[in-house]
């Protein structure tokens, strides 16, 4: 039989802020952010409002937290890894897919872009471009201009996921583009023109790859 201290101790992790903030995620992955409420975690969990509010104090604080637990287990992927320039690409992927599965990272990281998670994220890109070699001068705008292009691009690609209707054939519609490109002719638009067979068959992964790439071989010409 459980003593009493044995049923405290499972209600006490039950109750804690890892499992709360999981719950969150999964919420957050299912419904989107406007199902997160309070009620609703307490639903889920079996519990008081007053438990929840114990770990976090309103929703802000529970989005910022679930962000975090999500980017953190990126870094924590990367970190010790490759040697710098493909530790930096593999943390570039590792988000792009994370927001891409979870829409609303890149929604709070835009909001609120001074959270703990965008710091983290910074440092690591950072802290590679040093081990790389890039000059002091050069630092800030290096690793800012790379943080930008990373979170950017990755919450435009979740952003444009979610415009179009579930199910929506992915090869089917970017060729309805590519039809509305070829359509403007290729006196108004040459260059659209000549990519739209591109458009029509891209990867999103290797095209924002392409783009990490490009930053990193300007970035290298500064040392």
């Amino acid at each position: 039989m459980a003593t009493r201290r044995q049923r405290g101790e499972r209600r006490a992790d039950a109750l804690s802020k890892e499992r709360i903030v999981e719950s969150a995620i999964e919420i957050l992955d299912t419904d989107g952010e406007s199902a997160l409420t309070f009620r609703a975690l307490t639903a889920r969990l079996a519990t008081g409002a007053g438990a929840i509010y114990w770990h976090v104090a309103n929703k802000d604080e529970l989005l910022t937290a679930a962000t975090e637990a999500v980017i953190g287990r990126i870094l924590t992927g990367v970190a010790g890894g490759p040697e710098p320039r493909e530790a930096i690409r593999a943390l570039a992927l590792g988000l792009f897919d994370a927001i891409d599965a979870h829409p609303w990272v890149g929604t709070h990281l835009s909001r609120v872009p001074w959270q703990p998670a965008v710091l983290q994220v910074f440092e690591s890109i950072g802290g590679r471009l040093q081990v790389l070699g890039v000059p002091d001068d050069a630092l800030f705008d290096s690793a800012s201009a790379l943080l930008s292009y990373i979170l950017g691009v990755a919450g435009q690609n979740a952003a444009n996921a979610r415009m179009v209707e579930p199910g929506t054939d992915r090869s089917a519609f970017l060729a309805a583009v590519a039809g509305q490109w070829m359509g403007s002719g290729p006196e108004k638009a040459p260059f659209a023109h000549r990519m739209a067979a591109r458009m029509a068959d891209h990867d999103d992964r290797e095209q924002f790859l392409a783009g990490i790439d490009l930053i990193l071989a300007g970035i290298a010409t500064l040392g």
